[in-house]
């Protein structure tokens, strides 16, 4: 991360890191299981065909002890017919028509599928089983505008198991954390283009890792359902906490909207060119290895917040935004933490000796996923760094717009602005092509779409195979191992990316540019 600052340091005013969202889930993990809920139904004398007058008994519970202060404070109460609306822009509005600064802000009703049990009948052996299924209940939907953590919302589900889902904004928490110490800011949506000392402000930040989560988020579930004890009593089970997703995000902020346009086509472009899936694999901490099972995928696209670079490794992923115009952001959200490990006792052994572990979705270790994540985010802006947008065309063409040789036979020189060659160019460096390369039937299938009789293929192949030998006698492409793929080099990847971005600059900017 260093390089890349000191590359643009003119540019750059600051730089902040930390969480931007957390989804926490709080799990009754005796419940959550099926011994666990024939258990609880043993302890507490109900048999399996009064299952379903049990649950109605208790959802009625948590429904009327969860709405409780909403109706004491005389806060709105709203069911949505479909849970595809937008519960945070409605929660938002309501905030800003009455006026609301702090405390409970609505609670949202909706229907949505969940994770519960069912009864069955076992004909076979003529008995009533109790079955896990995923089945549709009422959710519950708490908005309220916290003293530390700012606007944030938290979910519970009305039938067994009780899961609760709570949602944080990191920048949300920084900015009520910068107000206590009148640190003045400048914010716009989720993010900050300046801070007055940034320094501080992350210091701020970091206080977040020394949270007490479990002490913090007990608060929350205390709030969603004050019945908790009464309605499972005389079998007692707290919340067991678990990070379900984590976004840790790098923003560098930029002196003006300016000064990252120069730079954040080039890097986005030569991004998707350039990185292939074992940097992708690096940035996220997994070393290569050739029997790896999984699915790496590099887009993009255009978001709200920006054009958006996402580079996906499984349930994993780095990200590179241009938010608001003036602060880029980096990314890295991790959905499964089991790929990486952590140094700390065995499961069930809090005193025994250290070792390495693998990382549990568990709030212990959300300092270590905060590591784990900054370190994604470095290693992806080092890259960044490496790319060099300021070489002369000439120098990155030449060579390929000269006669070679291969295999001892004189290959012709390229002619990169040739349409031929040119959409030959832009047909390899297409970002499905990135990943798990190309076959000859692939550029075939894209140079000379629809149907072809088998005559017509066979030729069409082989004019393939003569535009691949001249790729690969220049250097731009090479054979993968053991298959009939072919990959991009890191000289391939450099003269796609130049005769790409020459094709949208306009000629009189090319002449100004000459001068």
């Amino acid at each position: 991360m260093d390089t890349f600052i000191q590359q643009y340091e003119k540019d750059i005013i600051g730089h902040l890191s930390g969480f931007d969202r957390l989804v926490l889930r709080g799990t009754l993990r005796a419940l959550a299981v099926k011994s666990g809920m024939l258990s609880y139904l043993w302890n507490i004398g109900v048999l399996l065909k009064d299952f379903g007058n049990l649950v109605l008994n208790k959802s009625d519970q948590l429904k009327e002890a969860s709405c409780q202060r909403a109706k004491r404070l005389g806060r709105p109460i709203l069911y949505l017919a479909s849970a595809k609306r937008s519960k945070e822009d409605i929660a938002k509005n309501i905030a800003r028509r009455d006026g609301i600064d702090k405390g409970l802000v609505c609670v949202l009703t909706s229907v949505e599928p969940c994770q519960s049990y069912e009864i069955v009948r076992n004909r076979e052996e003529k008995r009533l089983e109790l079955q896990p299924r995923i089945r549709k209940c009422l959710f519950l939907y708490h908005y309220w505008i916290d003293s530390c953590f700012g606007f944030m919302n938290a979910r519970i589900q009305s039938w067994f198991p009780f899961t609760i889902q709570v949602c944080i904004n990191g920048r949300e928490w920084l900015a009520r954390q910068m107000d206590r110490c009148a640190l003045s800011y400048r914010r716009e949506e989720n993010s900050f283009p300046w801070i007055e000392d940034v320094d501080k402000a992350q210091a701020l930040m970091d206080k977040q890792l020394r949270t007490d989560w479990p002490k913090a988020l007990n608060n929350v579930a205390r709030g969603l359902n004050p019945a908790h004890k009464s309605m499972l009593a005389p079998f007692r089970e707290d919340y067991y906490w678990s990070t379900h997703q984590s976004e840790w995000a790098t923003d560098i902020m930029f002196r003006s909207p300016e000064a990252l346009g120069r730079i954040y086509p080039a890097l986005v472009r030569s991004g998707i060119c350039a990185f292939g899936s074992t940097d992708v694999m690096r940035f996220l901490g997994k070393k290569p290895h050739p029997q790896f099972a999984g699915e790496v995928l590099s887009h993009y696209g255009k978001r709200p917040e920006g054009i958006r670079l996402k580079h996906q490794l499984k349930a994993n992923s780095v990200k590179i935004y241009d938010k608001q115009g003036s602060v880029l952001r980096i990314e890295t959200t991790l959905n499964n933490p089991r790929d990486f490990k952590v140094y700390r006792p065995k499961e069930g052994d809090p005193k025994g000796p250290c070792s390495w572990q693998r990382m549990r979705k568990g709030v212990a270790d959300l300092h270590r996923r905060a590591e784990i994540s900054q370190a994604s985010n470095e290693r992806y802006l080092d890259a960044l760094a490496s790319i060099k947008v300021d070489r002369l065309l000439g120098e990155v063409v030449e060579s390929v717009c000269r006669p070679t040789h291969w295999k001892s036979q004189r290959v012709r020189p390229l002619r990169p602005w040739s349409a031929q060659d040119t959409a030959l160019l832009k047909t390899i460096s297409r970002g499905e092509f990135n990943i798990n390369g190309f076959r000859n039937q692939d550029i075939r299938e894209s140079l000379f779409p629809g149907w072809h009789e088998a005559k017509i293929r066979r030729r069409l192949s082989a004019r393939v195979t003569h535009q691949i030998r001249v790729l690969r006698a220049h250097g731009i492409i090479r054979k993968v191992p053991c298959t009939f793929r072919y990959v991009l080099t890191n000289k391939g990847r450099q003269i796609v990316a130049a005769v790409i971005h020459t094709q949208h600059i306009p000629v009189t900017k090319l002449t100004e540019l000459a001068a």
